[in-house]
């Protein structure tokens, strides 16, 4: 059957000498992978510049219902980047989203809640100019709600307990008896980060060197409660843009 929906670019592999297989969220039917043929021919329907990383998609596609590949018969942009293709910084942030994004969900059922949660904070990261350098932070805090390990929320009375327990995933009184735990500076920025929203960005502010230990802390939560997410190969490449723009 013939099914219209929005979608999410996650991956693509090159498959034979002119076909892709891709890897997208979609709103209406989940994660699927799709067959494109003849990308690069010259009067391929579809494009292979369609297909970025995290690409926003008008879709109508040919769904089996079954396991396997399945076809798009239709695909447009729904919205297209103003600013991402432009700042090498924004295109290292999602490179580093995209990644996580395609090692962690693993939704064969829709999900339109977590859908257009993607959807709609991409379109925000894209057009906000000057408070996005620590939107992948926010969008880990928030994706781990989703996925099933967000951080409990308990704090000491009117102040924020001094420790992040990660292997537990709540705030401490003590010290945890293992090594993965967050000390009190940064169990403050930590904590912050449960509380906005991308909006609160804009009051958000930490150094580079803060920023550079709150992503490397996140990656260690999400490798504590998802095992399988490996290294994060994309990362380094985040850290070499980060100190890139130090300044800013």
């Amino acid at each position: 059957m013939n099914v219209t929906t929005r979608g999410i670019v996650f991956n693509k592999v090159k498959y034979g000498e002119s076909s892709l297989i891709v890897k997208v969220l979609t709103e209406e039917l989940g994660l699927q992978s799709y067959l494109v043929k003849g990308v690069n021919s010259k009067n391929a329907r579809l494009k292979p510049s369609l297909f970025q990383p995290l690409s926003l998609l008008e879709m109508v596609v040919y769904h089996k219902g079954v396991h396997g590949l399945q076809h798009i018969k239709e695909a447009r942009i729904a919205q297209p980047w103003q600013h991402i293709p432009f700042s090498p910084e924004k295109q290292s942030i999602l490179m580093f989203l995209d990644e996580v994004l395609y090692k962690t969900i693993r939704h064969e059922t829709p999900d339109k809640e977590l859908f257009q949660w993607i959807f709609q904070a991409l379109v925000w990261f894209d057009l906000e100019e000057k408070n996005f350098l620590n939107f992948h932070l926010l969008f880990l805090i928030q994706l781990a709600r989703f996925l099933g390990f967000s951080p409990k929320k308990e704090t000491g009375g009117e102040e924020t307990l001094p420790f992040f327990d990660m292997q537990e995933g709540h705030f401490a009184q003590t010290r945890p008896g293992h090594p993965y735990y967050l000390e009190s500076q940064q169990t403050e920025t930590f904590f912050t980060l449960t509380q906005i929203g991308l909006e609160g960005l804009k009051n958000f502010h930490i150094n580079n060197t803060q920023r550079r230990s709150m992503v490397d802390a996140l990656v260690t939560y999400y490798q504590l409660h998802l095992p399988e997410l490996g290294k994060i190969k994309s990362l380094e490449v985040l850290r070499v843009m980060s100190e890139a723009g130090k300044s800013k």
